[in-house]
């Protein structure tokens, strides 16, 4: 069997420009300055592999500790639901996940993990937290 034949078998890919950041809202948030933690999970999370263009299936948990505002929970669908056919690695899109989320919520504490399916028999778990620097904050 040749290698050379699994080569024109690549999908498509949508690049990082595909992720829809400006689907995302807040509300407002009646309670700061108590410390509440929220979370919310997406057990059907989707990405593609940037090499192969196969999907990539996972569960996003993502929980923070919010300070003025909290995401309004059908944009942040829609934006989850913009990584479909992003070719990201599971890595890299937990990360994204982040950065996206801490620049539109500015809260107190926040951390996304991703826990991927096997792939080659290899199952992924990705975990960051903000504030960054490496502190766990006991809040999460």
């Amino acid at each position: 069997m040749s290698q050379d034949k699994y080569q024109s078998r690549r999908w498509d890919t949508q690049g990082y420009e595909a992720i829809d950041v400006g689907v995302l809202e807040t509300i407002p948030y009646e309670y700061p300055g108590r410390e509440t933690l929220v979370q919310y999970m997406d057990p059907e999370f989707t990405s593609v592999c940037p090499w192969t263009g196969l999907a990539d299936f996972g569960t996003i948990s993502i929980r923070y500790v919010p300070s003025e505002v909290l995401v309004e929970l059908k944009s942040l669908k829609y934006y989850l639901h913009s990584y479909r056919n992003v070719g990201i690695l599971q890595e890299h899109a937990v990360n994204r996940i982040l950065d996206d989320l801490v620049k539109l919520l500015r809260p107190l504490s926040l951390q996304v993990i991703g826990e991927f399916a096997p792939r080659g028999g290899i199952s992924t778990r990705v975990e960051v937290r903000f504030p960054y620097g490496g502190s766990q904050d006991s809040r999460l």
